[in-house]
């Protein structure tokens, strides 16, 4: 799954990166270490421009909820539990399907987070002890220091409680795809610890390799069976893992030091 992650590049990187045509200065974020379910985040995505003739599809950078908010739905209350869209239903969810077909952005970030229970825990789990686990988080990001491109979807919400021209009238919201984990070993593994993605946990968020951007973000693209090959999970050994720090675990903490790599696990939860 893909419940926390970190995106430190600004939006002038990510135009870079991802060719974007249009991106307000108004919505942009700054860096976030410790990015949590119902903040909001960037997403790369094709779409017309508003108040404009020509419905040729532009490239934006946009700045969206996380959790998503299906079009029919009655409140906004579920969409902290819908930050996840699993590859192999989300043609057929009906809260999915419909922005699967037209609805599909990117995600930057430079990794997520995982964390797995340590052996000392799960040893007092097995052995009937009442003790909470005690998790020890790792960050999972591309080895060669590029963007992590999470595939996603977004959905427009209407708040009928709200006058149109209210500002807060319609929410825009979006999810995380996910994929099995890979079970092949990663490009870079810590010595005493995980040694494929499916040790740490057996999800991960859909990575999109930059051949696949552009045919990912075609709004043009309806047919299910064409837009199917784009979930197969990327090529393995891209990926590097490695232990941070339990801060990460209370939402309130954020800067770079949530990225830095520990030597070991911490005490407690060795893997």
């Amino acid at each position: 799954m893909c419940g926390r992650y970190a995106a430190s590049r600004r939006p002038e990187d990510l135009a870079g990166i991802f060719e974007i045509e249009k991106w307000e200065p108004k919505e942009s974020l700054e860096p976030d270490y410790n990015v949590a379910p119902t903040k909001e985040v960037h997403v790369v995505l094709d779409r017309p421009l508003k108040d404009v003739e020509d419905p040729k599809p532009v490239r934006q950078l946009r700045k969206l909820k996380w959790g998503l908010v299906p079009s029919w739905s009655k409140t906004p209350e579920g969409g902290a539990r819908m930050i996840n869209a699993r590859a192999e239903t989300v043609h057929e969810k009906p809260s999915y399907r419909r922005a699967f077909s037209t609805r599909r952005c990117i995600l930057p970030a430079d990794g997520y987070y995982e964390w797995v229970t340590g052996k000392q825990e799960r040893d007092l789990e097995v052995e009937g002890r009442k003790k909470r686990p005690r998790k020890q988080p790792y960050f999972v990001t591309p080895a060669d220091g590029s963007v992590f491109a999470m595939a996603g979807l977004y959905e427009f919400w209407r708040d009928k409680t709200l006058p149109d021209d209210h500002p807060q009238a319609w929410w825009v919201t979006c999810s995380v795809i996910t994929t099995e984990g890979e079970t092949t070993p990663l490009a870079v593994a810590p010595a005493d610890g995980p040694h494929a993605l499916a040790d740490i946990h057996p999800r991960m968020p859909l990575m999109l390799t930059p051949d696949r951007w552009d045919a990912w973000l075609d709004p043009a693209r309806t047919d299910p069976d064409e837009l199917t090959p784009l979930l197969a999970p990327p090529p393995a050994g891209l990926m590097r893992a490695y232990p941070v720090s339990t801060s990460v675990s209370n939402v309130r903490n954020n800067g770079p030091e949530l990225l830095k790599e520990l030597e070991a696990p911490e005490e407690g939860t060795l893997f």
